[in-house]
């Protein structure tokens, strides 16, 4: 049978594949031989392929395979791959072996496959080059969208990205194909920037929480001049809370010198600050110095006065006691002689001349006290301490920074006292000072500091301890509570096994936390 197209048709009728009413007339008419009968049906006509029992074979395996679906392990395999070497998928039937779109996609990250544009990260002699897939990155970022299918979209196969680092896009990239957040503290800052630019608003919400979690005065400076640069207010509240509290370490770290002048001024000009002024002026000076070399110029001291400028006024150079005036700032040759001079004045004479420096000193911040027991009760042979460690666990519900305990002291007269006191967090030391102070026999209690407040996390226990050298017989603590509420800050106490002298949540030593929040 030849069809309208000349090919050759072969007729086979499939009786089989007939209804019975068709089959049994089928039957009939052949039996009899009755030509008018059969012509009544149709004839059954089909194109038959040819296949081969192996190729049949091959096709099935191909539809349904036979091979389990890829393990997490796998997938994560195939991405790192990505990562560092920009894969290309060997596999022919890659789709198969991945049960979820999110796992599909993943492999598809970093991967020259079906690539349709090319991604040129970095500054000049630093780049990278990365493939990327316009159906993809449009639907995970609005701005990408606008680039590749908006009305002023640029059918471009390289597209140049000069501001944002190479790991950074590979991070927001990573996000976008794999729904995973892989940060780093390397590459935080540049991720967020990533992130805003291209407007990938929950893995900006990550890189702030990253940026919180990890918040230290080690960092609180340089974080407060990028939260600014990104308009995160959370986060710069955050800074400014470490700031204040950690003054001293926050301006002695040495991303307090990478700073911005205008983060720089506002930092001087804090109210807040818990810091010396000597400090606050050092520190100023090492920025000053670091300044120099950015811009590339000699560090001599008409250098540093010029880059400081105005800010230098910020510093209350009054407010430091005499002796650090006289062996620091006078000395440093960063003032002029008359400011020198004028200063001298200021401290010495009664009609004090008028400063360009700011002459009040730092309100800086109120302290605040958690006192765990209601009530306080001394006995000639109850309490004492013969070198022993009190000792007692807490965790609050918010951060807070411990400055230092408030201790009892003596029950029978004046004496003075030896502390050494410690704050520990699983075992790990994070503050530890050794200090005198003096008891001058009433209940009251009386602070002793650690040397810089430290830091605490909320929902873990830190352990609060303290060593007692004096007069043995002490006043101690009675009606111990499990939870106290302070402000907004609400303190959970149980027992330390570090305590070897009886001190517990019911009773005993260290009344008071001293903190800041």
């Amino acid at each position: 049978m030849v069809d309208s197209k000349g090919r050759n048709m072969k007729c086979l009728t499939f009786l089989l594949m007939l209804p019975e009413s068709v089959k049994s007339k089928s039957s009939k008419s052949s039996k009899k031989g009755s030509p008018s009968s059969s012509s009544k049906l149709p004839p059954v006509c089909y194109e038959i392929v040819t296949l081969k029992t192996k190729k049949k074979k091959k096709m099935a395996a191909e539809i349904f395979p036979t091979k389990k679906p890829a393990s997490a392990t796998t997938v994560q395999q195939y991405q790192q791959q990505n990562l560092n070497n920009n894969n290309t998928i060997q596999c022919c039937n890659w789709q198969g072996l991945y049960s979820t779109i999110r796992e599909r996609n993943a492999v598809m990250f970093n991967n020259e496959l079906m690539a349709d544009v090319h991604f040129v990260v970095g500054q000049s002699g630093g780049t990278q080059i990365l493939p990327g897939h316009k159906y993809v990155l449009a639907v995970g970022s609005s701005v990408f969208h606008a680039m590749f299918y908006g009305e002023l979209a640029e059918d471009k196969d390289e597209i140049r990205i000069p501001d944002v680092e190479p790991p950074a896009f590979l991070a927001m990239l990573k996000y976008i194909y794999c729904d995973e957040i892989d940060l780093s503290a390397d590459t935080v800052l540049a991720t967020l920037y990533a992130a805003k630019k291209y407007i990938v608003p929950h893995l900006a919400r990550a890189c702030v929480n990253f940026l919180e979690t990890s918040l230290s005065a080690k960092n609180a400076c340089i974080l407060l001049s990028q939260s600014c640069l990104f308009e995160e207010p959370d986060l710069t509240q955050r800074c400014w809370e470490v700031i204040d509290a950690q003054a001293e370490l926050a301006l002695k770290s040495e991303g307090f010198c990478d700073i911005d002048a205008q983060t720089l001024e506002s930092i001087l000009s804090r109210e807040t600050l818990n810091a010396k002024e000597i400090v606050v002026f050092e520190a100023a000076l090492s920025w000053a110095e670091a300044e120099c070399q950015r811009r590339e110029i000699n560090t001599t001291i008409d250098n540093k006065r010029k880059v400081l400028g105005q800010a230098v006024y910020l510093i209350r150079i009054p407010t430091m006691g005499l002796d650090d005036f006289a062996n620091g700032a006078a000395q440093s040759g960063v003032l002029t002689l008359n400011e020198t001079n004028d200063i001298f004045l200021w401290y010495t004479a009664a009609k004090k001349p008028e400063l360009q420096f700011a002459c009040q000193p730092r309100k800086g911040l109120t302290p605040q006290k958690c006192h765990r027991f209601q009530s306080c009760a001394y006995r000639s042979n109850q309490w004492r301490y013969r070198g022993r460690c009190d000792s007692i666990q807490f965790a609050v519900d918010k951060r807070v920074f411990i400055a230092g305990f408030g201790l009892y002291g003596s029950s029978c007269g004046s004496a003075e006292y030896t502390a050494k006191i410690e704050l520990k967090r699983q075992g790990v030391v994070l503050g530890i000072n050794l200090s005198k102070y003096f008891s001058d026999g009433s209940s009251n209690t009386f602070p002793v500091w650690f040397e810089y407040p430290v830091q605490i996390e909320p929902d873990t226990f830190y352990t609060a301890s303290v060593v007692l050298d004096g007069n043995e017989l002490s006043y101690f603590g009675q009606e111990g509570m499990t939870e106290v509420q302070c402000g907004k800050v609400t303190f959970q106490f149980q027992c330390s096994s570090d305590s070897t002298n009886g001190t517990g949540v019911q009773g005993g030593q260290i009344p008071e936390l001293i903190f800041y929040a």
